[in-house]
């Protein structure tokens, strides 16, 4: 793998870590503001939202650059932001902060894919996007934890002052390593948005929306239900979420390495395995050691349908694929914010902590039905094209096809 994909993995690292890490240090947030915690919750609100309109506003913009500096002009935006939130003297400065740094979020990602898959032969695509993801899921693992433990320990000012230079680490290995990747000749805005009129990116999409939402239902209310259902300590949730991000780590390098090899099947798989899974949770989060287990198992089915869906996405929409790849990292985030409010909604109407789980395990198996008709279509496309070429081609054609 090219040393370029360990550049974009340390941006993705950076990124990944200041997304996460707020919500550990929110309570601290909160009392140097003077602000209630859900107050404060706006800090995580906002950065989705942000990630969501980001990813396709900044692609946009950056159409009229080549990748790598626009590459390098995100993680620009995402220095500032970050020094905004680490220097903010009023929560609304720091709210603004985190939306600068989310707009570069959903970009970086989706045209980081398109750099990272032209980096390698066409078989190795789906390897070299994961590469870059790596740097989110060992964000989850290393980086958030640290990043909770400096903040308690020492301020969560410095937190945010060390994610800042993760960020100028991550710019200065694209300056230094990405090559100079001109912007592909012919290819405009109008040939980026017609990337949409296509069925097959649509339902990509939607798969990212149900299939990584299934997780995100269950995962943003891990703590009470670790801490009210398991009967773990509430100083167990930290270790808790570190096996969830191994589970991350784990399931996308499968998923990097299985999908050059059988995209389709590998969905097929980790969707259906996930919607049992989280199914599952509702029971086996009544034990500690059964609940740990599922946690990471979540992690792993459900990071590793990022890769493949993130390469589905780039192959649909061939030719112009660089704002179809990043307003598919929007999906995820959307994704999380709907699961979110709905398991949120259970839990309000009084089915219970473990009520969540339930939402999750329908919105993986939609996503697996999803994939299923997406295969259909597939096929019935390919029928239909080989039925044209085969039924009015000059005879010399179709000797020629048939040969």
């Amino acid at each position: 793998m090219p040393l370029a994909l360990l550049a974009l993995a340390i941006g993705a690292f950076g990124i990944g870590t200041t997304e996460f890490v707020i919500m550990g240090l929110l309570p601290e947030v909160a009392g140097d503001f003077g602000v209630s915690i859900p107050t404060a919750g706006f800090l995580v609100t906002g950065y989705a939202l942000g990630v969501v309109l980001g990813a396709p506003l900044m692609t946009v913009l950056g159409t009229k650059v080549s990748r790598k500096r626009m590459l390098m002009l995100l993680m620009g935006l995402f220095i500032v932001g970050n020094l905004l939130s680490a220097l903010a003297p009023a929560f609304s400065v720091m709210l603004i902060g985190r939306v600068v740094a989310s707009l570069a979020h959903g970009a970086f990602f989706g045209i980081g894919s398109v750099v990272a898959a032209d980096l390698v032969a066409p078989d190795k695509k789906a390897g070299a996007i994961a590469m870059m993801f790596t740097g989110l899921t060992v964000a989850n693992v290393v980086g958030v934890p640290l990043g909770t433990f400096v903040g308690q320990s020492i301020g969560w000012r410095v937190t945010f002052g060390i994610v800042a230079a993760l960020g100028v680490v991550g710019l200065a290995g694209i300056a230094k390593l990405v090559p100079d990747m001109p912007k592909q000749q012919g290819v405009r805005l109008r040939h980026e948005l017609a990337a949409f009129k296509n069925a097959q990116v649509l339902l990509a999409m939607m798969m990212t929306v149900l299939g990584f939402g299934g997780v995100f239902a269950a995962i943003t209310y891990i703590a009470p239900m670790m801490t009210h259902v398991a009967g773990f300590a509430d100083g167990s949730v930290t270790w808790l979420l570190v096996l969830f991000g191994l589970g991350m780590v784990g399931g996308n390098l499968v998923g990097g390495k299985y999908a050059d090899r059988a995209l389709m099947p590998l969905l097929y798989v980790s969707l259906g395995a996930l919607a049992v899974v989280l199914a599952l949770f509702t029971l086996t989060a009544h034990n500690k050691v059964l609940a740990a287990v599922t946690i990471a198992l979540i992690g792993a089915l459900g990071f590793a349908t990022v890769p493949p869906l993130q390469k589905r996405v780039l192959d649909q929409a061939h030719g112009a694929p660089t704002l179809a790849s990043a307003v598919n990292i929007g999906a995820f985030n959307l994704g999380n914010a709907v699961s979110a409010w709905l398991g949120g909604i259970v839990i309000a109407a009084g089915y219970g902590y473990t009520s969540p789980n339930w939402v999750g395990a329908a919105l993986a198996a939609a996503a697996l039905l999803l994939a299923f008709l997406s295969a259909a279509l597939e096929r019935r496309d390919g029928a239909s094209s080989s039925t044209v070429v085969t039924g009015t081609a000059p005879a010399e054609q179709r000797a020629v096809v048939h040969h």
